[in-house]
């Protein structure tokens, strides 16, 4: 994952999470482990954009919805993918069988809100690929298990953050994706208000 992809996900992490809609360049440098310039670089389109309002020491977040279509937009899910693989066995048993990772995508969205809008047949977890290749080896058939490459930014969250799962779920083809999108659209709707 870039490293301007960092900051979007802390940005949206504090507006989303933790209600805090002020914050500085220099804790997202500091929190998301990039220089100044890398944090300014990835504000100059959310200012142009009206996401953001630059302030003299600080920037406020004045509309998240549009920096989380931002960074879906430019998030690429086949770069971050280090191991794919197929089980016979049920989502559920993949789930409840995956060495410790986040999960993201229908899994990270099922742990993080209850339950899963729709059916789903493939678990994405953001992990170290050989603890999951020791359990779930190569099969032949089509891959239902997905292993994204972890960041030490994504570490510090104790799950992963809502804003990650969005993204995570623009960019999948299957047509559940979008039951996914367009319930979480309505919860971060119902966290902005």
């Amino acid at each position: 994952m870039r490293k301007i992809e960092r900051v979007y996900r802390e940005i949206l992490a504090q507006a989303l999470e933790e209600g805090e809609f002020k914050l500085t360049q220099r804790f997202l440098s500091e929190r998301c482990e990039t220089s100044i310039g890398n944090v300014n670089y990835a504000l100059k389109p959310l200012v142009k954009m009206n996401g953001i309002e630059k302030r003299q020491r600080s920037f406020l977040i004045l509309n998240p919805k549009k920096i989380l279509v931002y960074w879906a937009s430019l998030r690429d899910l086949e770069r971050d993918l280090i191991y794919e693989s197929h089980s016979d066995k049920s989502v559920r048993e993949i789930e409840s069988e995956m060495p410790p990772s986040k999960f993201t995508a229908y899994t990270g969205y099922k742990f993080r809100m209850g339950e899963a809008p729709a059916d789903y047949s493939e678990v994405y977890v953001y992990s170290e690929s050989r603890k999951v290749r020791e359990r779930f080896p190569k099969k032949p058939g089509r891959s239902n298990i997905f292993v994204l490459k972890s960041d030490a930014h994504l570490e510090k969250f104790g799950e992963t953050p809502l804003a990650q799962i969005y993204v995570d779920l623009w960019n999948l083809e299957s047509w559940y994706a979008q039951e996914f999108i367009k319930v979480m659209e309505e919860e971060i709707d119902g966290i902005l208000e």
